[in-house]
């Protein structure tokens, strides 16, 4: 009888593992389009570098504003069908694209990006601890590093598709012909409002899709778990009255915003990066997925190395380091290489290697900042989701220094991130209790 229920048990865990899997291939399809829209929307609404990181901005900004309000709506409503109205909400978001493209309006499309991101965060709170808790927490590394490739491989695909869709292999010239400075208000007005209505298709697609995906999770197998029972404190933590009263919760917290923000510089702005070495967008468009690969590589390497043969623990500290010494090729290297077809400066691709140390930072970050917080674990999910507004926030920084400086020395913005990103390795996530002077 034990052994029928320890099946079934596997079974569940299975089918939830699968169903979570899919949802975070969504969140990739739908999260690193963001990659070629950064550019398209540079060209089709007229704007500058800072300008159009705007939409990381838009996107992920809903992470800081509406993370503890997502934890205190997953309490009332359950995770399950948390998880149902936050697929309807980026069903909503993906709605919006089309009066924005109707009337090219890029404070609409931000708009539409925002409710998206606001989807997502509900999702992000509710799917990030429930794999996190689903098995023993020795090896959520390995859970994660799972549903990591099920999103990054999207991120390949995402950008790939959008371009098939929306771009024409006669674009480079319609390009050229916009940024050329010769063509009348009107005719210039024209061309770029059938450039943008070409989203239309694709993002009307896409909401009906998300909708549809929020109905089968409704009335899927998958369970509500409860993080506080799957997650208890420690017996030193127990007395604790504040999720703040966990440093290495608000340590691990700020990794993940360092963190996220380098892993979307070096994926978002790679595209605007090619580009000053004499790359067309249609030709610029593969490298996102040349970082998305590399990370896809280091997310194998951690399902198979991670807990046998190396600690997650450990994996994150190798990962931090290796960041910080691929992020000093970035800024300092311009010798001229041909790759892959590409004549480019070495410095981009390290800037693509960077995808295989990153991959397994989120990994390392998460469980050992959730680990022992009992009842505090949904508000403390939701801190670590206020984290990864890093994704909007650096692309925005990088933009302003890329607008001030050059596009390669605005990459100096790296440095610090996995200076921290170290610290925490070695250091932070073992601090249980804050030092005298910070209480």
């Amino acid at each position: 009888m034990q052994t029928v229920t320890d099946s079934q048990s596997k079974k569940s865990t299975l089918i939830s593992i699968v169903i979570i899997g899919t949802m975070f291939f969504i969140f990739g399809l739908v999260s690193w389009v963001n990659a070629i829209l950064i550019p398209y929307f540079k060209i089709a609404c007229e704007l500058t570098h800072f300008e159009s990181y705007f939409v990381t901005f838009a996107f992920y900004i809903a992470y800081l504003v509406l993370s503890v309000p997502a934890a205190f709506f997953l309490k009332k409503v359950g995770y399950k069908r948390g998880m149902v109205y936050g697929f309807w909400a980026m069903a909503i978001g993906a709605l919006l694209f089309v009066p924005a493209a109707l009337t090219r309006t890029y404070g609409l499309f931000l708009t539409g990006l925002f409710v998206i991101g606001t989807g997502l965060t509900v999702l992000q709170s509710a799917s990030n601890p429930y794999i996190t808790i689903i098995g023993p927490i020795e090896s959520a590394a390995k859970r994660i590093s799972i549903m990591g490739i099920c999103n990054k491989f999207a991120g390949i695909i995402s950008p790939l598709i959008f371009a098939a869709v929306v771009l024409k292999v006669t674009d480079s010239d319609l390009f050229l012909l916009l940024e050329s400075g010769t063509l009348d208000v009107a005719t210039q007005n024209s061309l770029l409002d059938g450039l943008i209505r070409r989203v239309i298709l694709p993002y009307s697609i896409l909401s009906v899709l998300l909708f549809l995906f929020g109905l089968f999770v409704r009335h899927s197998v998958l369970p509500d778990l409860n993080p506080e029972e799957s997650n208890k404190e420690s017996v030193k933590d127990k007395y604790k009255q504040s999720v703040f009263q966990f440093p290495y919760l608000i340590l691990g917290a700020w990794a993940l915003f360092f963190h996220v923000g380098t892993q979307v510089i070096a994926i978002d702005t790679i595209i605007g990066y090619a580009g000053t070495m004499g790359m067309d967008l249609l030709e610029a468009k593969v490298f996102p997925s040349y970082t998305l690969s590399m990370t896809i590589i280091g997310y194998i390497l951690g399902i198979i190395l991670i807990p046998k043969y190396i600690s997650q623990t450990r994996a994150l500290q190798i990962c931090s380091v290796t960041g910080f010494l691929f992020s000093l090729g970035i800024v300092l290297l311009n010798h001229p290489v041909t790759i892959l077809g590409h004549t480019t400066d070495l410095s981009i691709w390290f800037l693509c290697a960077l995808g295989l140390p990153n991959s397994l930072i989120y990994a390392g970050i998460w469980p050992l900042s959730i680990h022992g917080l009992g009842r505090f674990t949904k508000m403390g999910s939701s801190l670590l989701i206020m984290g990864l507004c890093g994704n909007g926030i650096m692309p925005v920084l990088y933009g302003y220094l890329a607008d001030h400086w050059d596009v390669q020395s605005g990459y100096w913005l790296l440095i610090p991130c996995y200076l921290y990103l170290i610290f925490f390795a070695v250091y932070g996530y073992r601090i249980h209790k804050w030092p005298l002077i910070l209480k």
